[in-house]
């Protein structure tokens, strides 16, 4: 049986720092390819992807257009979309061929980890783990997978300045499980250091909210920003 081929899409802005890292647990791991796609980076992120030897590609900024970008090149039979400060386990490519097997399966991700030594992110992890598991409700930083068919045939991500993950994956519940792989990303802390975690927390929870209740969603953007 041919083993199908990973297509991993990794958004990027700004972050040269980070993503050669990030790119050198991928680009030598077979049936696997990487696809950075990069929304007007001022630094050299462009030129570090280069240098792995992955394909780029350019786009306006905003993660869904990126991802939507990156996916309608990819070659792969499953699509996997991985943000830039996030690193996938060392067996994620098994994980996710395992975790789509289940005919009933139609989505995945991974378990959360954040890189902090915060003692009250331990409890974020486990909060975010159990509303995966139940509510069947992963969010970007979990590295989202899915098989390309399903991705096209739902018409990708909205083109939404935020929230993109959320809808695409509310999208995707109706139409069969979403599985939640026994291993963990490992997502950069930077941002619940900057703000803190009780800012950060009530943030994300009322950006939330606002997506219900219908607030424009570049007003949701200032809010996510800081700017009111």
């Amino acid at each position: 049986m041919k083993t199908k081929t990973i297509s991993v899409i990794i958004p990027v802005l700004n972050e040269a720092s980070r993503i050669g890292s990030i790119l050198e647990r991928l680009v030598n791991t077979d049936n696997v390819e990487v696809i950075v796609v990069d929304g007007g980076s001022q630094d050299q992120t462009v030129s570090v992807a280069r240098s792995r030897n992955v394909q780029v590609i350019s786009t306006p900024p905003g993660r869904a257009c990126q991802m939507n970008a990156g996916a309608a090149i990819a070659t792969g039979d499953i699509l996997l979309f991985l943000h830039a400060d996030t690193r996938l386990p060392a067996n994620f490519y098994r994980l996710i061929r395992q975790g789509l097997q289940d005919s009933k399966t139609i989505a995945g991700a991974f378990e959360l980890r954040i890189d902090s030594q915060q003692f009250g992110l331990r409890l974020i992890e486990r909060l975010v783990n159990w509303r995966s598991r139940f509510f069947s409700m992963p969010y970007g930083d979990q590295a989202i997978f899915l098989k390309a068919t399903v991705f096209h045939d739902i018409g990708g991500f909205a083109n939404l300045p935020i929230m993109e993950d959320f809808e695409f994956i509310c999208h995707l519940q109706p139409l069969g499980r979403i599985t939640i792989v026994p291993a963990s990303v490992l997502t950069s802390g930077r941002r619940w250091e900057r703000l803190g975690i009780i800012k950060t927390t009530l943030l994300n929870q009322l950006i939330i909210l606002g997506y219900f209740f219908g607030v424009d969603p570049k007003k949701l953007v200032r809010w996510y920003r800081g700017q009111g």
